[in-house]
Order: structure tokens, then sequence, then C-alpha cells
């Protein structure tokens, strides 16, 4: 894979980036059906943040179907005044386990794979994560956004 870019559109705030694209296969009566997979994860860097997965026959498309349906699972994070979450969070996705620590000013954001790019495009900059079980890219970022919709803040639990 080469160097992975935030790709900001012409007439959108959000930022995208796309994870992995991959070359699969379906096995069909007369051989082989190829296709491509693409996962994209959309972020306006504000508190706001989605993971999407287009499939087709082409990468463009399967990119675009990706950057479409990453827009449709948007949530929103809340984020503290020290760019980082509110309280520690356990999160499970498949055999895909993590754990989130908010961190003070600082240090920076801690974390590997597309965990990292979940938390870079929801706009927390203080954050360290610890990934357990398994290395898959999709099931580390949808681990990363179940977490971050479990938050809660004293903000939304006052209202």
């Amino acid at each position: 894979m080469g160097p992975k870019k935030a790709r900001k559109s012409k007439k959108s705030e959000w930022l995208k980036r796309v994870v992995s694209i991959d070359r699969v296969t379906k096995v069909v009566k007369g051989g082989k059906k190829m296709s491509f997979r693409a996962i994209v994860i959309s972020g306006n860097g504000r508190g706001k943040v989605g993971v999407g997965v287009g499939k087709a026959g082409d990468v463009s498309t399967a990119v675009r179907n990706a950057e479409r349906d990453s827009q449709k699972h948007i949530i929103t994070v809340p984020i503290t005044s020290s760019d980082s979450i509110p309280h520690p969070i356990k999160s499970r996705f498949g055999a895909a386990k993590l754990v989130l620590y908010p961190s003070s000013p600082g240090s920076g954001v801690i974390a590997g794979s597309s965990i990292r790019t979940v938390l870079e495009l929801a706009g927390i900059k203080n954050i360290l994560s610890k990934q357990l079980g398994s290395n898959n890219q999709l099931n580390n970022a949808r681990a990363t956004i179940l977490g971050l919709s479990k938050l809660k803040s004293y903000n939304a639990a006052s209202n």
C-alpha cells in the first residue's frame, strides 16, 4: 500500500481516507469472479466519523461506494476540552478487541492500524489505545466506532 492521504473534496468539509483496497474472489459455476473491496473512513475532525465498505468490479467504483457507505454510518463523538475522550472504554467487534484511554494534552494519538485513522478523523488529538485479538483492519475500525459511540460526556448526561 502507498502512503495514506486524507482527501478533501471540493464542496464538503469531510476528510476521507482509504484504509485498504483488497482484491476478493467469489467462486461461481463458471470459475472465480474477481472484485475489489475498499474500506474508507470519513470524518470532519470535529467529532463526527464513520466507516464504510464498498465492493465493485473496479477500484474507483469500490472507493466511491465505500465513501457513500461511510457517510451513511456517521456517529458523533464527545470530545473533551483537552482533545481527548471523557473516560476509558473497552470495545469489541468480532475477534477484534480494543481499549481506549483518555490521555493528557501533548501526548498525541497513540494507536495503530485503522484505529489511528478513525481517531484522527474524529478530531481526537490525545488518546492511548491498545489493540487486542484480531489484526483485521475492518473489524478494528468498527470496534473503534462502537467504542466511541458508547462514550458518555457529562454534558450529554445532564441534558
